[in-house]
């Protein structure tokens, strides 16, 4: 089926290189130019009266508002590789195709996870503050003492496209890499990086220097690493989370980080997002970025090329590339 001038609404803000491109091939473009999260109202009304939404992970699409007979939308082109905050079945149900931008944010995201890892035991962060606040005189043999990666061991849980390419950074600065997996890799795989497997995931945790969690959310890893997993962890242990907030029960990673039972954290991802807890911003040992694991202007733009293509390939009548299909 052809849509002939189909309307096109944008929920946010993106690269103007982007949404000029939209308007070019498709016309009947309508933009956010506020850049502000719409309302459940709006977008309830938008879902009515557009043929194309483009969402980003700020627009909780749920199955009250997908399921609504009123609906007009028939394409939910995500601009975004994770669809947590869309219903997939319930747009399944309802006849509404739904497409991400997969295979984009790997190499960024996997940087930022590097730098955290790197960061946290060399109190990156803590010694930028000090010098911001002139507590820095000189230097002396016992002065902002932290801990090397070379032959660290860093357990990944969660070895997809990010994780692997994590792996691959660690390795390069002579770290033990180690992962758990709903199923082991190729051993070619594991080769590149001499990565250990582990098949449980209470085993490895007990024996690694830095956790660092790529795995998706859902109700199987959700609070996978509870306040009571989090004690298995060494307490010179580091955790690192630039995947989903819903993976770490984050009150016991608080608790556990100040009983000292974990030695810091980094984070860019929050349980409450937008909210940030105010116990983990009091915490000297934790860095916490604002979920800006994939902001490079290069990824934001390689993401909007998906989004157009799945949007041309669906109005011409053809099946999407990176269509999600509910399993």
């Amino acid at each position: 089926m052809k849509l002939t001038k189909p309307s096109l609404v944008i929920t946010r803000k993106l690269p103007k290189l982007v949404e000029d491109r939209m308007v070019e091939l498709f016309e009947d473009v309508k933009k956010n130019f506020d850049d502000a999260p719409y309302s459940r109202d709006r977008l309830q009304n938008i879902l009515e009266t557009c043929d194309i939404l483009v969402p980003t992970l700020t627009d909780e699409l749920d199955a009250e508002l997908l399921s609504n007979p009123k609906n007009r939308v028939k394409l939910i082109a995500n601009f975004g590789n994770g669809t947590d905050h869309i219903d997939i079945k319930c747009a399944r149900d309802a006849g509404i195709v739904v497409t991400n931008t997969p295979n984009v944010l790997t190499s960024d995201t996997a940087d930022i996870a590097m730098a955290l890892i790197i960061s946290i035991p060399r109190r990156l962060v803590e010694g930028t503050r000090r010098v911001a606040k002139n507590q820095f005189s000189e230097w002396k043999p016992t002065h902002m003492l932290g801990s090397r990666l070379l032959g660290k061991s860093l357990g990944i849980i969660g070895m997809g496209r990010i994780g692997i390419a994590v792996a691959q950074r660690a390795y390069s600065f002579g770290m033990k890499v180690h992962y758990h997996n709903r199923r082991r890799l190729e051993k070619e795989i594991e080769d590149v990086v001499q990565a250990t497997f582990w098949g449980n995931l209470d085993e490895m945790l007990s024996e690694m220097d830095i956790i660092s969690i790529h795995c998706p959310h859902n109700k199987d890893t959700h609070h996978l690493l509870s306040k009571k997993r989090m004690k298995i962890l060494k307490p010179s242990s580091y955790i690192v989370n630039v995947s989903r907030a819903g993976i770490i029960d984050e009150d016991g990673l608080i608790s556990n980080l100040e009983a000292g039972r974990i030695a810091g954290a980094g984070l860019d991802v929050f349980e409450h997002y937008p909210s940030v807890n105010r116990k983990l911003q009091k915490l000297k040992n934790v860095i916490l970025l604002p979920h800006m694991g994939s902001a490079t202007l290069e990824s934001r733009i390689e993401m909007g090329e998906k989004v157009i293509i799945n949007i041309k390939t669906f109005v011409d009548g053809h099946r999407p590339p990176d269509r999600v299909i509910f399993e």
